[in-house]
């Protein structure tokens, strides 16, 4: 076992904050913590890498006795996330990224490539590492604090409702990029939150916290199938109704194939040919082997006509967009609640491989609520089958609002 939590308990002034806690983690794990405020659930993440001492009980990692180890020596062995990031504002970035090597006595040498490593994991320019903490954006700085507890290579990483105070946004994005690189690094996560939809997103089990006890453990389907009582159905919530059928789980199961898109270096000319042609007003923007690098709109190529020449200079960057293996459940809850009229989709190396619409996932929502338990076909399955001008219809993903 990875990670073994016996019996544990925090004791306040002969109040227990956290209560006989038990839970096994396997290796690869991404355990999320949850419940109300003073539920525990901070406290016994702390203990993990002994920030707090338990009053009762053992803690194992990977079969070792982490009370009777050095705590310096265990947290450098621990990555760790919190929310206000915790990047030093005098050190630049590649000096920050470097910390924990540095005070395992890693050579300069090795240290700089694992930062140059580290901030090509985010997507930022290597001269970034020069900067400072001051001259990048909040979710920018946010993702430097996830890749510097990896810089040192730990197979555990806790993390301390890291994107509470982002906006909507910039934390779903930094969701997908924290979920992504657990899923490709295989590290184990334990992630305390108070946000219901971020638990159900990025857990395999979540554990739901009250008065310092634990209420239930399960995965996120198991919780919202089967809520332990009450308290746990207040907390997940009425509006969490949505429950993927067996036979319709995946993005990749409901998405249109045939999205509308056009490379870089093609014209503003060719781009308002090819919209006329589809009867669109935008066009997913994708490079020559089909990965997904943004949008562009009629308004965008209308403006710039006269100064500019080619898609590439006038298109947007940031676009919203999911995997093919996202759970429904989870675009549901993007599309419908935030208004997403559609969402580009990518497979795991971010080509493009088709679009899915708020008109199918209403189909959905439908059929979970009101259709009939015994249907074995769906209509937006049948229809994302089907080739018709609605299904070609693309649309600023993650900006236009319904």
């Amino acid at each position: 076992m990875f990670l073994e939590m016996k019996h544990l308990s925090k004791i306040y002034g002969g109040n227990k904050a956290v209560d006989d806690f038990n839970l096994n983690v396997e290796k690869g794990e991404f355990i999320c913590f949850i419940g109300t405020s003073g539920s525990g659930k901070t406290t016994t993440m702390r203990m993990i890498n002994r920030m707090l001492n338990p009053s009762e009980g053992s803690i194992k990692l990977e079969g070792e006795d982490v009370l009777k180890a050095d705590p310096v020596k265990l947290r450098r062995r621990i990555g760790y996330v919190i929310q206000n990031i915790g990047l030093m504002p005098h050190m630049t970035i590649r000096d920050n990224i470097t910390i924990v090597p540095k005070l395992l006595k890693w050579s300069e040498e090795k240290r700089n490539e694992r930062a140059k490593e580290m901030i090509k994991m985010v997507e930022l320019p290597e001269d970034y590492l020069d900067r400072y903490p001051s001259e990048l954006s909040g979710g920018q700085q946010q993702r430097i604090g996830v890749v510097r507890a990896l810089a040192a290579d730990q197979d555990l990483i806790l993390m301390d409702e890291p994107f509470g105070a982002l906006d909507p946004i910039t934390r779903e994005s930094l969701q997908d990029f924290v979920k992504d690189l657990q899923e490709r690094l295989g590290k184990t996560l334990v992630f305390v939150t108070h946000d219901m939809d971020e638990a159900l997103k990025l857990a395999t089990r979540i554990v739901v916290m009250s008065h310092g006890k634990m209420v239930q453990v399960a995965t996120p389907d198991e919780i919202l199938r089967h809520p332990a009582n009450e308290f746990v159905e207040n907390l997940i919530g009425k509006d969490r109704l949505i429950q993927a059928k067996p036979s319709i789980t995946t993005v990749g199961q409901v998405m249109y194939n045939n999205a509308v898109s056009i490379t870089p270096g093609r014209s503003l000319k060719e781009a308002l040919k090819l919209m006329h042609e589809k009867r669109v007003d935008t066009l997913l923007v994708t490079d020559d082997s089909g990965v997904l690098k943004g949008y562009v709109d009629i308004e965008q190529i209308d403006y710039n006509y006269n100064t500019a020449t080619s898609v590439d200079d006038v298109m947007t960057r940031k676009v919203f967009y999911v995997n093919e293996n996202s759970i429904i459940r989870d675009t549901v809850e993007r599309i419908l609640k935030r208004g997403y009229k559609n969402v580009p989709v990518v497979d795991k190396d971010k080509k493009l491989v088709g679009i899915v619409t708020r008109a199918s996932l209403v189909d959905i929502v439908y059929d979970a609520l009101w259709g009939d338990s015994d249907t074995t076909t769906h209509p937006a399955k049948d229809k994302a089958k089907s080739s018709t001008t609605d299904q070609d219809k693309v649309v600023k993903a993650g900006d236009d609002k319904s």
